[in-house]
């Protein structure tokens, strides 16, 4: 067998490519409509530049941080995604994995594996909820996420209904029964190795989503749970203040990607903002979260944090967005493909992939931590944020 070790987080895309079916891959890369805002998310960090020093650079650097007061042994975090077919252990394995490099994990409602499960392998995990169903099912979820003992809620509301893709859309099934086995058999043969990992397991992805259920219901499937939140109105900045106040904890806004909006939130009693625009899966057309991160970092000041999410693929990338006010980063699709190549021990290499990269940065441009980065050590071009 070949080194399942990976230097980048590209080499781990390429493999994961490789491996996983079309549809799955497919699923993973996303986006929406012409993948205006998809591609933008990577390119705005490749305008921004550093200026390395020479000399006197620091001897070690301090990368520890901490969001909605989990301590982290650097600023990287792994971002709720959905239904993972990419891995049979899925959200269990990348749970164990960030246990063993010291950082929390945001677990989705529309996650495969049971928050009970996931808890257990890494009691720092945050719970991701969707304004989904009316309030007695959203407060059913968030007690149940409670008594789980998830440390933190984030509330994810930036996700809109683009449904079409310029180069299609992957055929994602709604359970996987015989009929829905035979019509994929084609494309699942030709990843035998894929195939091979979960039938090592005795089982095939089962697409259910165990997190969003209520009480004694059967697990619902992704479409079933999908189609409560597609027909359920949007909140208002007061609906958030009311579901924040039902969460005693810490609480997180994803999706805020205006400093206006930055100051809503601040008013309806959140602990954190994630800067994101769902991976370029909102409105295609809006900018990267990096565009954006400097001036809803101004707008809110030290008031709340601030964490970016979309796409961060490298140590170099963290750096760039602490430096323009993010508290740390959260990643979706980097980790996943780690998932997909190696399971646990792929999500670690991807999470020690970014440790290297922010731990290089530091060093190459003379900083000894966090607290050091700064708007200068980030060169920004005439024009990259929009007129805010």
């Amino acid at each position: 067998m070949s080194n399942p070790w990976f230097e980048t987080v590209a080499v781990a895309q390429r493999r994961a490519k490789k491996r996983l079916p079309a549809s799955v891959y497919g699923a993973l890369i996303g986006g929406a409509e012409a993948g205006i805002s998809l591609g933008d998310n990577l390119t705005a960090f490749d305008e921004l530049g550093f200026r390395p020093v020479t000399a006197g650079q620091p001897a070690e650097r301090d990368m520890a941080t901490s969001v909605m007061g989990q301590p982290m042994s650097m600023p990287v975090m792994i971002s709720p995604t959905g239904v993972q077919a990419v891995h049979p252990d899925g959200e269990v394995a990348v749970s164990r994995a960030c246990a063993a490099r010291g950082v929390p994990i945001g677990l989705s409602s529309f996650a495969s594996s049971p928050i009970e499960a996931v808890i257990e392998a890494n009691p720092q995990t945050f719970f991701q909820i969707y304004w989904a169903g009316d309030r007695d099912s959203m407060v059913a979820r968030l007690e149940r996420a409670k008594s789980a003992g998830a440390v933190g809620m984030i509330l994810t509301l930036d996700w809109s209904f683009s449904h079409g893709r310029d180069w299609g859309s992957p055929d994602i099934p709604q359970s996987m029964g015989i009929r829905t086995a035979l019509r994929h058999a084609p494309e699942v043969m030709a990843r035998p190795r894929w195939l091979a990992t979960w039938l090592r397991r005795g089982k095939l992805p089962a697409l259910g989503v165990p997190n969003f259920g209520v009480g004694d219901d059967a697990v619902p499937g992704f479409f079933d749970a999908y189609g409560v939140w597609m027909f359920t109105p949007p909140p208002s900045w007061e609906d958030v203040a009311w579901l924040r106040a039902q969460w005693d904890g810490p609480f997180m806004v994803k999706g805020v990607h205006r400093a206006d909006e930055a100051r809503r939130a601040v008013d309806a009693g959140v602990t954190a903002i994630s800067v994101s625009n769902h991976g370029g899966n909102n409105i295609d057309g809006a900018p990267a979260p990096i565009r954006v991160l400097p001036e809803i970092a101004a707008a809110v000041g030290d008031e709340i944090e601030v964490v970016l999410d979309g796409g961060v693929r490298r140590g170099g990338d963290v750096v760039k967005a602490v430096a323009l006010g993010a508290k740390a980063v959260m990643i979706g699709r980097a980790y996943l493909w780690g998932l997909a190549v190696n399971g646990q021990a792929g999500v670690e290499n991807v999470l020690d992939v970014m440790r290297n990269g922010i731990d290089a940065t530091m060093r190459g441009i003379g900083k000894g931590s966090l607290a050091e980065l700064g708007p200068d050590d980030v060169i920004v071009p005439p024009g990259f944020s929009p007129p805010s």
